[in-house]
């Protein structure tokens, strides 16, 4: 009953931040499940794997929540989404199928190092110069891929790549979060997916598991996480998103911290 009680905390907090600043919750859903599955007991070189499988599960139905918040509201240009999302599919799959057979150490580095960059990003509130624009088809093409490979390796929605890449692109920064919005759903649907059918068959995996994704932490998870999906759309759209920003930096660079060190030791 703990554990849910923890999924479904975890779950509120992801559903806010997703809809708040387009990030799909993976930047906190995959560390702290992480830690609860060590201390599970759970075999160590599985667990990086089904807690970003996980998290990318559970991304599929934040979002759909988060995308109708933001399509009611008229924020989502659609035009944008459907140039980026046929490569971010190809890219989330393939990179989700590959990162079940990445050694579970390298891993969890690589996806601390990635927090640790997020953090930072978000603390300085980096500017992009006056005259970057969005590149044309081919250019999109080219970073949905990257975007899709990137977020499906480490169990986000997208958002920490999209949003900044987007807004570097002088995208208008809660437009940007609006498409990074409907980016996560594809991304995390295709991720999953390739999650699944790497871990399919693996003897070691715990019980009430589907390929690399944990179903009762996805089922709490996701429920909870629904509910507040909306509620962040409303608060991006009033409350200073550069404060919050920069508040959720520390936040994610601290957590980055306490991941490497408990790799090293």
């Amino acid at each position: 009953m703990l554990l849910i009680s923890i999924f479904l905390i975890l779950g509120l907090l992801a559903g806010l931040l997703a809809g708040m600043l387009g990030i799909g919750g993976g930047v906190i859903v995959v560390p702290v499940l992480i830690f609860i599955f060590q201390f599970s007991g759970w075999p160590a070189e599985l667990i990086p794997h089904i807690a970003i499988g996980t998290s990318l599960a559970a991304i599929v139905f934040t979002s759909l929540s988060a995308i109708w918040a933001q399509h009611k509201r008229q924020a989502i240009d659609w035009g944008l989404v459907r140039l980026l999302t046929p490569a971010t599919l190809i890219g989330g799959f393939i990179s989700g199928y590959l990162a079940g057979f990445i050694p579970a150490t390298l891993l969890k580095g690589f996806f601390a190092l990635f927090l640790i960059l997020v953090g930072i990003q978000f603390i300085l509130n980096w500017r992009p110069a006056a005259h970057w624009h969005l590149p044309g088809t081919k250019g999109l093409w080219g970073a949905g891929l990257g975007i899709g490979s990137l977020s499906a390796l480490l169990g986000i929605g997208g958002g920490n790549i999209t949003v900044p890449y987007l807004h570097a692109c002088n995208l208008e920064l809660k437009r940007a979060i609006a498409v990074s919005t409907a980016l996560g759903l594809p991304i995390a649907l295709f991720g999953t997916a390739g999650f699944i059918l790497s871990g399919w068959g693996n003897a070691l995996l715990p019980p009430a598991t589907l390929g690399y994704v944990s179903l009762p932490a996805l089922a709490a998870i996701a429920g909870a996480s629904i509910l507040t999906a909306p509620l962040g759309v409303r608060l991006a759209h009033s409350l200073p998103v550069k404060k919050l920003k920069q508040i959720f930096g520390v936040l994610v660079v601290l957590i980055a911290l306490f991941m490497l060190w408990n790799i090293v030791n």
